[in-house]
């Protein structure tokens, strides 16, 4: 099995029994015990035995403490009144539905440093106003998720960058930040998903089961189903009347702050000379880890002294935040435990011999690769793996030969991996921004897919535009043209009343 199409059978299956019986937790598991079975050749103690060396092998502790700190921040911003106080501030600066919306789309682009951050940090922040102005929590999810991956990965100071960096060969003709630069305008995943949300939000119109989310939202049920999943976490009725705004920002500030200085502190001790290079070869996730830590002790300091929260209730809030983390560290486990299996049985094998006798020098290989890497994106939930595989294969395939179709070619890589992640009931990002917004898992893949299938059916197109023509300014403007068009469409349709 080792090698073959039957890697793919454990993530497709687990994906399969998500959509079909709406319970991620058991899909998942069913995945991975399919996985080991495979792995042990049907052995009973060595399937036993591969399952748990697996999860333990695969498991990120450091992403696990970095969102059982983050939890802890969420919660006490919601004890201390900062996030209720925030709250009413907005609602006094934001007068519509659209504009909380836009404030949403807006802080998720700000925050782009790291994808992990932007979907807790931009949930946490903004429900409360999407909340009044009755936005479906499928919705926030579909904004948060919308903004995070595709924001990261055409941003240059992130950790999304530095990881496609360290995936190009170091004997390749451009250096791994030079061509993750000339990717950026041939991203068109991450570019048209940007603009779709955008207009979306300005056009006030939805379709599919995103527009039945909505709908039960304006009658006062933002989550249509899953609601039980959260009635735990919802905050406290009795609001702490001493939070002020400055409660929930500082705190904010503080954590992008520190984060950003641990990845250019950990970058330079890694041997960079300058700041682009610090964050290129940054640590990623202790930054993260060291960004909450500081965030933490940085609330007790502003919340302690001035009694905004007692002591007691402080410590308890550190428990509540960790427990407000389990659900999306459940997932994600059970997820990552699901690539290791992949890996045991050499999915990464597998697309290699696939791609390498299947390529050709011909036009329609960037469209190929937009589709190789989606399909491989949503198959293992991972947008890095996906990178690591297809990146390397990709910039040899052309060395020496054509540099602008190679850069085409990667930038379809690494659009089909960030679209297929999108979409991915098993992906980690998007069980995040689930968590974030504190959204049904399943209800946010399946509205948050068919939004991203519009797209990804265009940037097929695209990619056999920039294949013939070598020319973003033709791939880009042509696909945003049809994307505008679309959605025009369906946004006349919406509005005259036909079913979409």
């Amino acid at each position: 099995m080792y090698g073959t199409w039957w890697s793919l059978v454990p993530p497709v299956v687990a994906i399969l029994l998500a959509l079909i019986t709406k319970e991620v937790y058991s899909s998942l598991f069913c995945g991975v015990l399919l996985g080991a079975l495979f792995t042990a050749g049907f052995q009973p103690w060595e399937t036993f035995e591969t399952l748990f060396t697996t999860m333990t092998g695969n498991m990120n502790l450091n992403i696990i403490i970095f969102d059982v700190l983050l939890g802890m921040i969420i919660v006490l911003m919601s004890q201390s009144g900062g996030s209720a106080a925030y709250g009413n501030w907005a609602s006094r600066k934001i007068k519509s539905k659209k504009t909380s919306l836009l404030a949403t789309m807006g802080l998720g682009i700000l925050i782009f440093v790291d994808d992990y951050f932007n979907c807790l940090t931009v949930g946490s922040v903004m429900r409360p106003v999407t909340d009044k102005y009755k936005v479906s929590r499928a919705k926030l999810a579909y904004i948060i998720d919308a903004t995070a991956a595709p924001i990261c990965i055409i941003a240059p100071i992130s950790s999304w960058a530095a990881a496609v960096n360290s995936y190009v060969p170091k004997d390749s003709s451009l250096t791994g930040f030079q061509l993750f630069l000339r990717t950026i305008p041939y991203n068109l995943y991450a570019l048209l998903t940007i603009g779709m949300v955008f207009l979306i939000i300005v056009w006030n119109f939805d379709f599919g089961l995103m527009k039945k989310h909505e709908m039960n939202a304006v009658k006062g049920d933002l989550f249509t189903s899953g609601k039980e999943e959260f009635e735990s976490m919802e905050d406290d009725k009795n609001i702490n009347p001493n939070g002020k705004v400055i409660d929930l920002v500082l705190p904010v500030a503080v954590l992008i702050l520190s984060a950003v200085f641990g990845m250019i502190y950990t970058g330079f001790l890694g041997g960079a000379g300058n700041v682009i290079d610090a964050f290129a070869n940054c640590d990623a996730e202790m930054s993260l880890i060291f960004g909450t830590t500081v965030t933490v002790l940085f609330m007790a300091v502003l919340y302690l002294p001035r009694k905004v929260i007692s002591f007691h209730k402080f410590m308890q809030s550190l428990a509540e935040g960790a427990k407000l983390m389990m659900p999306a560290i459940l997932i994600l486990t059970f997820a990552w435990t699901l690539k290791g299996m992949g890996d045991n049985l050499g999915i990464a094998e597998f697309v290699r011999d696939l791609v390498g006798t299947g390529m050709t020098a011909s036009a329609v290989i960037p469209a190929v690769m937009f589709g190789i890497a989606l399909f491989l994106g949503f198959s293992t939930g991972t947008s890095w793996g996906t990178f690591a595989i297809l990146v390397p294969i990709v910039v040899n395939l052309y060395a020496g030969n054509d540099e602008e179709m190679m850069i085409i070619a990667v930038s379809a890589v690494l659009a089909g991996a960030v679209c297929g992640d999108h979409i991915s009931p098993i992906s980690d990002t998007t069980i995040m921004s689930s968590a974030g917004a504190q959204s049904n898992h399943i209800n946010h893949v399946q509205t948050q897919m068919q939004y991203a299938v519009v797209v990804a059916v265009v940037c097929a197109v695209g990619y056999m535009i920039a294949g013939v023509c070598k020319s973003w300014v033709l791939s880009l403007g042509s696909s945003a043209a049809i994307l505008l068009l679309v959605l025009y469409m369906i946004s006349r349709k919406n509005k005259s009343g036909a079913d979409v």
